[in-house]
């Protein structure tokens, strides 16, 4: 019942083709009709192209000259102007003008992704607030937080929401740097412009303007078998 809920709303045959004419004549760019599937409902401004293998459920809007595709799933999520999604999958979620996602990227329910902001190859966004201009490019999962502005989020990152029983938020002030594979243990405060060490695990609270350092002292010790 819920795919069917999810993925309703489409016409078939000479009626979607119908609705894609429609479309096309508003100034939407479909090059390729075979294989895209738009609701009934969705609202699309002109400019924007839509690539072969889309499916753009129902509630969507988006806005004048996005580039949507190729293969992209949208669900009850809104673009604004200028967006590129890029072969990407997104549900529940709303990103603003300038933005770029993908490809390869999820966006799930409450995720919202701000201005002019990078949503990198196989990162994951959930129920979260990405401020304007901050990027997450690539490997990374961010869930349950609140990024501020001009963020920067290295590889591999992640924010351990969960402790087995309730979530838990993180908070991000503007202009963070998080160094690739910084785990970020929620619940947990990061003041603006705080920079992590690669490979940290933060648990504790950082105040604003500070390198904070959170992983063992590299060791080496002679192997007399070798």
């Amino acid at each position: 019942m819920g795919c069917n809920v999810r993925f309703s709303g489409f016409s078939e045959g000479v009626l979607r083709r119908t609705q894609l004419f429609e479309l096309i004549a508003s100034g939407v760019k479909i090059p390729c009709e075979d294989g895209v599937l738009i609701a009934d409902d969705c609202q699309i401004g002109a400019g924007t192209l839509i690539l072969p293998g889309c499916v753009i459920g129902a509630g969507c809007v988006i806005g004048e000259d996005c580039v949507v595709g190729p293969s992209s799933v949208l669900l009850d999520t809104t673009l604004g102007d200028g967006v590129e999604f890029l072969q990407s999958w997104a549900e529940g979620a709303g990103v603003e003008s300038g933005a770029v996602v993908g490809p390869f990227a999820r966006l799930r329910p409450g995720a919202h992704i701000g201005r002019e902001v990078k949503i990198g190859n196989y990162v994951e966004i959930k129920n979260s607030e990405i401020g304007q201009g901050s990027k997450v490019p690539h490997l990374s999962y961010i869930g349950d937080a609140d990024m501020g502005a001009g963020c920067n989020i290295g590889c591999g990152c992640a924010t351990a929401n969960y402790d087995g029983k309730r979530k838990h938020r993180t908070q991000l002030g503007s202009g963070c740097f998080i160094g690739c594979d910084t785990t970020l243990v929620a619940p947990v405060t990061l003041g603006e412009r705080v920079y992590t060490a690669a490979g940290s695990v933060i648990t504790q609270d950082v105040p604003e303007k500070t390198l904070v350092i959170a992983r063992s002292r590299q060791v080496h010790k002679l192997d007399d078998r070798c």
